[in-house]
């Protein structure tokens, strides 16, 4: 039998590709993934080359992204739990290259602005609300729950080979036609997703009950989060790191072309390193996991994502300033994904499927609230005090949660999987 992608992949027999259903799956989010890279240089690069934005303003157009999360989670996720989950995933890509699409054309009518761009933030955090976590629930119901580990490690790797070309192909698009007219090549690829992910046949158990109370349900959903033993914990951690991340996150394009004077082109060469560090982690960290814990694991991504925020706030400008900044988005890379393979899979398997929607918008409410501040922070430490200020803030802060978590006996616990109680459903 003829191997699925020919002679180019060897795969086991028992390999999650060689299911045809995950594997359109991947597929799409390989290719959804592969535009991603242009809008994650696109948007800043345009905010902060073509309408010259301050440091403060990188951090409230961050915010903006982030506003949705804290605002609709909550009620989303009551919401997603009485609906297919597979349609709205499906919708929200569309919705995505709608708003992608429109900034350019905002921009060759000369009226595109920091407002427009905070708007458009705000719209596509909406969406991610809402088709970010369908898009969640919907691996669960394409994998068996003992695979999750897998499954997203596999996931990973799909962005990762995105990310070890894409940035190139997007620093010299970026370069030829400018930002904003780049941010198209993102949304034609999103529709090219949609294409396969329509063929995709999710295993949703049939919604009974919609007309239960709304408010019910959401209370019912934060008491799952609130009362689980390991659920708070993870949601701490992760949330913290959130806040140090995103303080780092918002000065990284100015920290590039301001300190270290790299052109478009060349941060497009930059951002491959997230691509090696992704393939790293997604290639061995399935096995790391298997072999440490998935407790130990998530702790291990915290302290290797600090640790290339802070040495690049060390590093003097110049040949090792640059090298200094490919470090960065490999450790970075590394210890996110390290870090959100494993979250993602403990979350989801300690869940009973009826609580799977409202549990993930719970834990995703809860892991962003910190974020929007992180950014906000980061944006006042990078305009008052310097850039190097904001990522020495997010790198002392990750290291020292990394040591807190090292010392905590429920995430150090976690030394596999643990299993969802269906009882767990009658709070």
């Amino acid at each position: 039998m003829a191997r699925p992608f020919g002679s180019l992949f060897t795969l086991s027999g028992t390999d999650l590709l060689r299911d045809p259903v995950y594997r359109r799956l991947w597929l799409s989010i390989l290719i959804s993934s592969f535009g991603q890279q242009v809008t994650m240089l696109a948007v800043p690069l345009t905010a902060a080359l073509l309408l010259h934005a301050t440091p403060t303003q990188m951090g409230w157009l961050t915010a903006m992204e982030l506003a949705p999360f804290v605002l609709l989670s909550l009620p989303v996720g009551v919401w997603l739990d009485r609906v297919r989950k597979l349609p709205v995933y499906i919708a929200g890509e569309v919705l995505i290259a709608l708003v992608l699409a429109s900034i350019p054309a905002v921009w060759v009518l000369g009226h595109l602005s920091m407002t427009y761009l905070y708007g458009a933030g705000f719209l596509m955090g909406c969406v991610f609300v809402s088709s970010g976590t369908a898009a969640q629930i919907v691996l669960t119901q394409v994998v068996p729950r003992e695979r999750l580990v897998e499954a997203h490690a596999k996931n990973a790797l799909a962005s990762s080979g995105a990310e070890v070309l894409g940035p190139g192909f997007a620093g010299i698009l970026i370069k030829l036609v400018g930002a904003p007219l780049a941010l198209l090549a993102d949304a034609m690829l999103l529709m090219v997703s949609v294409s396969f992910l329509r063929g995709v046949r999710a295993r949703e158990t049939p919604i009974t009950n919609a007309a239960r109370d709304f408010r019910k349900d959401l209370k019912e959903g934060l008491r799952f989060v609130w009362k689980h033993p390991l659920l708070p914990h993870m949601a701490l951690a992760v949330g913290v790191w959130q806040m140090f991340h995103h303080a780092a996150m918002v000065v990284q394009i100015l920290f590039a072309v301001r300190v270290l004077g790299l052109t478009e082109q060349q941060v497009g060469m930059s951002y491959t390193a997230l691509g090696v560090g992704t393939v790293l982690a997604s290639t061995f960290g399935h096995r790391l996991s298997q072999r440490i814990g998935p407790g130990p694991c998530l702790t291990l991504g915290v302290a290797i994502s600090g640790l290339g925020w802070l040495q690049l706030a060390l590093v003097p400008p110049g040949r090792f300033g640059v090298a200094s900044y490919v470090v960065m988005l490999v450790c970075f890379s590394i210890g996110a994904v390290l870090l959100f393979i494993n979250f993602l899979a403990l979350r989801q398997a300690v869940t009973p499927e009826p609580l799977l929607a409202r549990m993930t918008s719970t834990m995703r409410w809860l892991i962003l609230i910190p974020a929007g501040p992180g950014a906000l922070l980061g944006g006042y430490l990078g305009e008052h005090l310097g850039l190097r200020y904001a990522m020495g803030f997010g790198g002392v802060g990750a290291l020292l949660l990394g040591l807190v978590m090292w010392r905590s006996a429920v995430i150090q616990s976690l030394h596999q999987l643990p299993q969802a109680h269906v009882g767990a459903v009658a709070l």
